[in-house]
């Protein structure tokens, strides 16, 4: 059985931008070799973290919706624990109200994104 998930992950700060696509490149060929389904996908940029992890404040923050088997999840989140590079992550499961919002929300920023587009024309 299928469930979707939701899992945010923080790269170092000290990686170059070729390299923080890469590291999440590698989670999302994981995912797709595994068989999981990537439903939504959003970069939120070099942002300052609440409390200092290794001594750093600031991360590469990376958010991945995907549908999966369960035992995936488990099998993501050692690959997590693997990559020096990633310094906390977060996998949370979705009900259907949430599956819901993120849905809601995704449409409206694709909707502000058209509507951007359009305005630079």
């Amino acid at each position: 059985m299928l469930r979707q998930y939701e899992t945010v992950f923080i790269m170092t700060p000290v990686l170059s931008d070729e390299q923080m696509k890469e590291a999440v490149s590698k989670f999302q060929d994981y995912l797709k070799a595994k068989g999981a389904e990537i439903v939504y996908e959003d970069y939120w940029g070099l942002r300052k973290m609440a409390y200092p992890i290794q001594k750093k404040s600031t991360g590469f923050y990376h958010l991945i919706s995907f549908r999966a088997d369960p035992q995936l999840v488990k099998q993501l989140e050692v690959e997590f624990k693997r990559d020096e590079r990633v310094i906390r992550f977060l996998t949370m499961v979705m009900d259907k109200h949430a599956i819901a919002y993120n849905e809601k929300k995704t449409r409206e920023k694709e909707a502000a994104r058209e509507k951007e587009k359009e305005a630079e024309k």
